[in-house]
């Protein structure tokens, strides 16, 4: 499984990188917004995501007519050639992904929550389909589920081009683990949960051990 970080925060994402385990970055209007973003500065601050990471950097279009998203998209492509545009599962946005794909311009297709949007946005030509698992727990349904199904449905098929599953909408280490058990390509998560994935109680209990014991030999 890859990582992503769902983040607009450079500080984040340059913390991330440097343990060795980013392998892309997600990013959406909300998440700008909560880094204090200004439209003037929406395309640099993407260029320099862009630069940090060594791999797909998702910027999302926000236009609901395919004319629209595809303007957006090509503007957003042009920025770095590891931006990758994310764009609505909804017709105009299938509409409009036929037409990136036949560009050469990768798409993530984002706010997908069942198999057939995401079996309609392989075949429309999406490089990523990104089912959103926390959201059904918001409603009290099973994200985990809807991601297995997903996963399993586009496994059956052999599509003319590469898609890949990113598990978003990542609340715990928990996720993770089930997104990676059912095969789900990439889980893209906050960087709170992204520290989470690194810890666990027998690590540090461990650590605190050899460290005391490390102190008895410098005193003995």
């Amino acid at each position: 499984m890859k990582f992503f970080l769902d983040t607009a925060n450079i500080a984040e994402i340059e913390e991330a990188a440097s343990w060795g385990v980013l392998s892309g970055v997600t990013t959406n209007p909300t998440l700008y917004a909560r880094e204090g973003g200004k439209l003037a500065g929406f395309h640099a601050h993407l260029k320099r995501i862009c630069e940090i990471v060594d791999g797909p950097v998702s910027g999302e279009t926000v236009g609901l007519a395919r004319d629209e998203i595809v303007r957006e998209a090509q503007e957003l492509s042009a920025i770095a050639p590891n931006l990758v545009v994310k764009v609505p599962t909804m017709p105009e946005g299938l509409a409009a992904t036929k037409v990136l794909a036949s560009m050469g311009i990768s798409v993530n297709m984002t706010l997908c929550f069942s198999v057939p949007q995401a079996l309609l946005a392989a075949r429309a030509g999406a490089r990523y389909v990104s089912p959103f698992v926390g959201r059904f727990d918001d409603i009290s349904e099973d994200g985990v589920d809807q991601l297995g199904q997903i996963v399993a449905a586009l496994a059956n098929y052999d599509f003319r081009h590469e898609v890949e599953v990113i598990a978003a909408s990542i609340r715990s280490a928990s996720h993770v683990t089930k997104a990676a058990l059912l095969g789900a390509d990439i889980a893209t998560v906050p960087f709170a949960v992204l520290k989470n994935l690194v810890k666990h109680p027998l690590t540090d209990r461990g650590l605190e051990s050899f460290l005391a014991d490390w102190e008895k030999v410098k005193n003995a």
